[in-house]
């Protein structure tokens, strides 16, 4: 993840309230390689039909998701090794009745910390209030275009912008910090950088791009995956829009750690400073490094954008067991870098904190898993060579 905002104006919102102040010159220490940020799958069920699902979710829970019990002893668990923080997801983790179990079992622990992500279709005021005395952090809304019959067409279903839009309202109303999740396409590029215009008039205050991933159903939509030079334009006019709403609505880029090399790059005035956002983007982790994902079935990945590989499984270990340097699998993604085979990431001098971008768009480009990104948009060899890093 790259904190947009946080670099470019050294102002954040959301993150700074869940993770405290953090800036280029003093990295955030929010989670570690061992007690990383869960995004917690809860169900496959949604009542959505998205194109990109990066979960395949459908209509219904399917067999095999963990028991309300085994749900709670996970939870138990998490709060006993002090995890920083849960990000609820699904599928629609709504549609889960035992994630209000959960969640009252975490906030009467007081950790994790809790964030719900959403597609904001089910939340009424009656759940935001809920989820307010819950104290969740966080709840981020998917919302994919400013155009109501483009979102719903991404979406799979009539009228779900306006419940989505709704849903935010809801939530800001009973006092609950909402941010925009949008995944970036080549189909809405242009006017994804507009979003944040839309978060600040509802009253959201963070928006988060993803750029679009080959996971899921997303295998089947390679054609609309940006090219790397409108990723780039987008990239420039979400700097711009940081600056534009400094400390208002703060910007992040998610599955795009190669555009935080880019503006370090472009923000840097000294070999000094530019090292000092490489510590800052390196110390907020990646898939596997100070981050995992939780299916529903108990099966643990490295993150939920990457579903080739199980790094552990709920149903016969436990979080400690998984979360150890001993797990061969999980050190595999924690030194993702040393894996790197394409030819432009297992030489890039930014390995270590960029770790290759995407693994689900490498494959899908180049077969190979251990590719390289066919997104990156940097020369980084220039890049290192003007910091004389090469």
């Amino acid at each position: 993840m790259i904190p947009v905002s946080v670099m470019v104006t050294g102002r954040g919102t959301v993150s700074t309230k869940i993770k405290g102040h953090y800036s280029k010159g003093s990295p955030s220490r929010f989670s570690e390689e061992l007690r990383p940020v869960v995004f917690w799958n809860v169900t496959y069920a949604c009542n959505l039909r998205c194109e990109h699902c990066y979960i395949d979710a459908g209509p219904g829970p399917r067999e095999g998701e963990l028991s309300r019990g085994r749900l709670l002893e996970v939870a138990e668990e998490m709060a006993e090794l002090g995890l920083p923080l849960v990000i609820f997801s699904g599928g629609e983790p709504l549609l889960k009745p035992e994630f209000w179990d959960i969640a009252k079992l975490l906030a009467e622990r007081g950790r994790p910390k809790m964030a719900l992500s959403s597609n904001g279709t089910l939340i009424t005021r009656s759940v935001a209030r809920k989820l307010k005395e819950l104290n969740f952090s966080y709840v981020g809304v998917s919302l994919d275009s400013l155009r109501p019959e483009a979102h719903d067409k991404f979406r799979g279903v009539q009228g779900a912008f306006d419940m989505t839009v709704k849903g935010i309202r809801n939530a800001v109303a009973e006092g609950v910090d909402v941010g925009i999740r949008t995944t970036v396409t080549r189909w809405n590029y242009l006017e994804a950088p507009n979003m944040v215009d839309l978060a600040a008039s509802l009253g959201a205050s963070r928006v988060s791009y993803y750029l679009l991933d080959s996971v899921g159903r997303a295998r089947n939509i390679t054609s609309e995956l940006p090219t790397p030079s409108q990723v780039k334009e987008f990239v420039d006019r979400a700097v711009g829009k940081a600056r534009e709403y400094s400390g208002r609505v703060e910007i992040e880029l998610v599955r795009s750690n190669f555009a935080g090399i880019y503006i370090a790059d472009a923000l840097s005035k000294s070999g000094e400073e530019f090292q000092e956002y490489l510590h800052m983007i390196s110390a907020q982790g990646d898939c596997g490094r100070k981050t995992i994902s939780i299916y529903p079935d108990g099966t643990v990945r490295p993150c939920q954008f990457i579903d080739q590989y199980v790094i552990g499984d709920l149903r016969g270990q436990s979080l400690r067991e998984i979360l150890s340097y001993n797990n061969p699998e999980l050190v595999k993604f924690i030194r993702l870098y040393e894996n790197l085979r394409g030819p432009k990431c297992s030489s890039c001098p930014f390995k270590l904190i960029c770790g290759g971008g995407s693994r689900g768009r490498a494959e899908a480009a180049t077969g190979d898993f251990w590719g390289d990104d066919p997104l990156c948009f940097i020369n980084p060899k220039e890049v290192a060579s003007r910091w004389g890093l090469a």
